[in-house]
């Protein structure tokens, strides 16, 4: 038997080199360790983004991995970098770091000069056969005794006489040759994905990329034999010996915290505990009880046994400047489990009110940092991110980064234009794959395209947007996860510039850093909170109050719990979704600990766990409530028996089964990534043989792992939930008894919620506000309070610039416009942001109805004019207004939303002899009646737990239609589904109390009647 060589892979690309790699890092080891390699070099082109993939897959199977990157110099050659030590490897990070801060977003730009002696990494250079002897010189002196030249030996015509050529190289200039091979791919057949990236990377079809493409399909991870053939035995054993020399990897990345939040005098730990102490003097003014006392020296012992206080000071620095500044901010999730985080102001969640679970915030067994959530207004936060850009630099902050995947439209998109096809049949195709589609899904969208998914074209396009699907297309930024180090964090990863000015980014997301137990602040923007800042401001400003989201809180209004047990819930934060408000009349919240159950059943976890019907049953006394031991109860007694939050499985593991809590985090950890990667199976022995031997009952044992495997990907922490809890009750709280405000308060906080402006204002003039037009008198550049009624803001008007509006603002306040003439001059509006309020009919004091206001716009000169100034007679035309009709599209089309008649109520006598009942009407019909409705389509929901069905919610004038659209009907009317404006429903009605939905049987496309109307559809997953 003939002995295969040992070879290790020194310079290999995976799809983190966006475009040109082919395979996945995750693949790349797998392939690696398969085939018998000693090692594996990961070198991403001018990043290490795939590093932290490749590092887990590596320790998983034990194969050793050489974290390296490929550069290319602008004046240089083509270098491979390899990290020896973690000097080198910070060395590395902080090259990469240059070549992209100095350049665009994602792109690099390095030269000779940025690359100095190196120390720590070994280099190889990729021989280009056009400067060689250039090249080989400048590697020779900069990087003496740790260079070599990679020979490529790839099937070429003439690697024999290459090699040869490389050989002399390398005597010339002292430079030893090693076997190397391009890799681009784990496996051959990859070749035709990889030629289908080069053609996307260069916007051109394949069948015209000529040499850009490579030759043949070598560039993959070869057997052994086959190197044996190609290379001579001490180029391969030299790849061996480079491998051996390179010890780092990255479970050596250590964290620091910052250190200059500690005033001289004081260690973090003595000022972390004085912090804690002001903060429980301010939180109970009364005296601390026994227990809150306990907990604190709890949290606060393990916190530095752990030297975690620098992580807290640094959140409580961010959150006091967010408080300073009067930005409303709340923390959440495992953040809530804690009490110090409430005594320093960070969660609002009372440990005097709510059983917390530190071991779901830090464990001493996890030995990881813990995650706090802290959600800003998303309208402020920039303040808060630059503060802390402000305070640590751009070169010791950034954002973590999120991946952006290939998803199947932008797979067709991309693979259709680099096979050259037709550019609307490209279109075609992608415009017909919904939100929802996945990859068995396409082979039936091109059918219904009309292309034949058997021809060769059309499957080459499928295989290789299948095979495309999930690969990286480039990095963007976290929505707010900030990485902050007390050394320059370019030795830690690299950093890249954002797409927003003034911001930067590191090369690694959420994911990949908790892999590698790196610390992470997340400052999240939460629109809600924008939104009840600004209605509180309202209240206060209008009542001479002072309310407070926590005076609110004390004291728990009956009639706010009134209205959410109806359903009356639009626009509140959390419980204003068609699930939620199908749930609020059956589970009738009484107080707030109902909120908070409300919030967390109606989750994929506790759906697919078989938990909401079992409480709800109990709930109302149809099903007995019961426990195996007292243990047992105390965890699961204020959820009637059932496992309704992820801590309340942790402390079942613990009480019933015996975990230790650091056990139990790591059953949570398993909980939430089994679908993904499996591994309960340990857990799932451990659990019901520790029920078993504390005498429960083995249909209880059997019954909580059940549901436990129900929870999925995603367990809702309690603590995450009453966080949520607050919002929404104090959202209530505003909707229930200041709809004016708070209608204000949600248009000048949009983007947000479930509801267009449109519906917010329908919803809240059903509630007795009354909203009051734009007016180019009157308005605000924001939605505003006049007495008790609601003036549209400026910024309603679509296309309107603010900084136009700010001059209107400034100039009516010097004295009152005469006319359009004097407004334009006054206020430097030029024709364009006069047609704007036209449009509005924002102009209607000074000109009249939208036709009128139009002729006064066309007359303005604007800009210099040899007769300004001069008195012009002119006859004013007598135009007539714009029907009802035309008046409500002009709307639409403006402002979004209209204070006419709704849209349906002058289609109403035509929709009626068509035999459609209005909502109103709907609602007097007895469960089981066959009924049709139409309305406008304002939302589709597919939600991951709903097994393919489709919720539709139609809007008429008198209010919401909810549609359940079944899978088969999806298959049959899909056009008319995800095409109409206005949707007509043939269907069944099915009632549950107050919970009313129609059952689709047919659908039909009605948008012709209102097709020139510009009404959109707000479609969720």
């Amino acid at each position: 038997m003939v002995s295969l060589p040992a070879y290790a892979e020194l310079h290999c690309l995976s799809n983190f080199t966006f475009l040109r790699g082919a395979s996945h890092p995750e693949e790349l080891v797998q392939r690696a360790a398969a085939i018998g390699y000693t090692a594996l070099a990961l070198t991403d082109e001018c990043s290490v983004a795939g590093a932290a993939r490749a590092h887990v897959a590596a320790k998983g199977i034990v194969l050793p991995l050489v974290i390296g990157s490929e550069i290319r110099l602008k004046d240089g050659p083509r270098l491979v970098f390899l990290a020896t030590d973690r000097e080198g490897y910070g060395r590395l990070s902080s090259l990469i770091t240059r070549g992209r801060m100095g350049s665009r977003k994602g792109s690099y730009a390095l030269e000779r000069k940025d690359v100095d002696s190196m120390p720590g990494c070994l280099a190889l250079l990729i021989p280009d056969r056009k400067h060689d002897a250039e090249h080989a010189r400048f590697v020779a002196e900069r990087f003496p005794g740790r260079a070599w030249i990679a020979a490529e030996l790839l099937s070429g015509p003439d690697d024999r006489s290459h090699l040869a050529a490389l050989r002399e190289l390398g005597k010339d200039f002292g430079l030893p040759l090693v076997a190397s091979g391009d890799v681009h791919m784990h496996l051959r057949s990859r070749r035709a994905l990889q030629d289908t990236l080069t053609a996307i990377r260069l916007r051109t079809p394949v069948r015209a990329c000529g040499h850009a493409l490579h030759a043949n399909a070598e560039r993959h991870l070869r057997l052994r034999m086959r190197l044996a053939q190609l290379y001579p035995p001490e180029l391969l054993s030299e790849t061996v010996a480079i491998a051996e020399r390179c010890h780092f990897s990255l479970d050596e990345l250590r964290y620091e915290y910052p250190e200059e939040l500690v005033p001289e005098g004081e260690t973090p730990a003595s000022w972390l505990r004085k912090l804690t102490e002001e903060g429980l003097q301010k939180r109970f003014p009364e005296g601390v009880s026994h227990r809150i006392r306990d907990l604190v020296e709890r949290e606060l012992a393990l916190i530095a046994e752990l030297r975690y206080e620098p992580f807290f000071l640094t959140v409580h620095d961010v959150v006091a400047f967010a408080r300073g500044k009067g930005i409303l901010c709340q923390g959440r999730g495992s953040a809530a489990n804690s009490t110090v985080c409430y005594a320093l102001e960070v969660t609002e969640v009372n440990p005097a009110k709510q059983e917390l679970l530190f071991e779901r915030f830090i464990s001493k067994e996890r030995n990881e940092p813990p995650d706090i959530d802290v959600d800003f207004e998303h309208q402020r936060r920039e303040e808060v991110i630059q503060y802390i850009y402000g305070k640590y630099g751009r070169d010791r902050a950034a954002l973590a980064a999120t991946l952006i995947t290939y998803r199947p439209k932008s797979a067709l998109r991309d693979v259709g234009k680099a096979l050259d096809l037709d550019p609307r049949q490209v279109d075609a195709i992608a415009k017909s794959i919904a939100w929802w589609d996945d990859r068995k899904d396409l082979a039936l969208r091109l059918k219904e395209s009309g292309f034949d998914p058997a021809s060769p074209v059309m499957r080459r396009l499928m295989a290789l947007a299948h095979a495309l699907l999930g690969f990286p297309r480039h990095l963007s930024q976290h929505v707010g996860g900030f990485v902050i180090s007390r050394g320059p964090l370019a030795e830690l990863v690299p950093i890249e510039n954002a797409a927003m000015p003034e911001r930067s980014v590191i090369e690694w997301d959420k994911d990949d850093l908790e892999s590698l137990g790196l610390l992470k602040v997340d400052v999240l923007a939460l629109g809600m909170l924008s939104a009840i800042r600004r209605a509180l401001a309202f209240v206060n400003a209008q009542r001479k109050s002072r309310i407070t989201m926590n005076t609110l809180l004390l004291e728990e209004d009956a009639a706010v719990y009134e209205m959410i047990r109806h359903a009356d819930t639009i626009g509140v934060f959390q419980i204003e979704s068609r699930a939620q408000m199908s749930m609020l009349p059956r589970l009738k919240p009484l107080n707030f600990y109902d909120l908070v159950i409300e919030i967390a059943i109606v989750r994929p976890g506790p759906i697919q766990g078989d938990m909401v019907h079992p409480y709800l049953r109990r709930r109302e006394g149809k099903e007995p409530v019961d426990y195996p031991n007292k243990a047992v109860e105390k965890v699961l007694e204020r959820t009637l028996g059932v496992p309704i939050f992820q801590e309340q499985v942790m402390q079942l593991a613990v009480v019933a089964a015996g975990f230790t809590p650091g056990e139990a985090d790591q059953l949570r950890r398993a909980m939430a990534a089994w679908k993904r990667k499996g591994g309960l199976e340990p857990f799932q022995k451990k659990l019901i043989e520790g029920m078993r031997r504390n005498g429960i009952p083995a249909e209880f044992a059997d019954r909580i792992y059940r549901q436990i495997l129900g929870f999925g990907e995603y367990g809702f922490p309690e603590s995450h939930s009453v966080s949520f809890a607050l919002l929404a009750y104090v959202s209530a709280w505003l909707k229930r008894h200041e709809p004016a405000a708070f209608l204000a308060a949600l248009l000048n906080s949009q983007p947000m919620g479930f509801y267009t402006p449109s519906q917010l204002v329908q919803d809240a003039r059903r509630h007795g506000a009354e909203v009051l037009p734009v007016d180019i008198t009157a308005s605000e550049w924001e939605c505003a309070l006049e007495r008790e009624a609601v003036r549209l803001g400026f910024l309603m008007v679509r296309g309107f610039p603010e900084a136009a509006a700010k001059r209107v603002i400034e100039a009516r306040g010097e004295r009152a416009f005469d006319s359009v003439d004097d407004l334009a001059h006054r206020a430097a509006l030029d024709r364009r942001d006069l047609k704007y309020l036209a449009d509005a009919a924002a102009l209607a004091p000074l000109a009249g109805h939208r036709r009128e206001a139009h002729w006064s716009v066309a007359g303005i000169a604007t800009g210099a004019h040899i007769l300004a100034g001069a008195p012009v007679a002119e006859s004013r035309p007598a135009l007539t207004p714009p029907t009802e009709g035309e008046s409500l599209v002009a709307d639409y089309a403006s402002t979004g939303l209209t204070l006419g008649r709704h849209p349906l109520a002058l289609l109403r006598s035509r929709l009626a002899r068509m035999r459609f009942a209005t909502a109103e009407e709907l609602k007097r019909l007895p469960s089981g009646s066959r009924a049709r409705a139409a309305g406008i389509v304002t939302g589709r929901q597919r939600p991951g737990t709903a097994s393919g069905t489709v919720f539709v919610t139609l809007e008429d004038e008198t209010g919401y239609v909810n549609v359940i659209v079944w899978p088969h009907l999806i298959e049959a009317q899909r056009r008319e589904l995800l095409g109409s404006k206005l949707m007509g429903v043939d269907g069944t009605l099915e009632r549950e109390g107050e919970v009313m939905h129609l059952i689709a049987k047919r659908l039909v496309d009605h948008s012709d009647l209102i097709r020139s109307l510009q009404v959109e559809s707000r479609d969720f997953h």
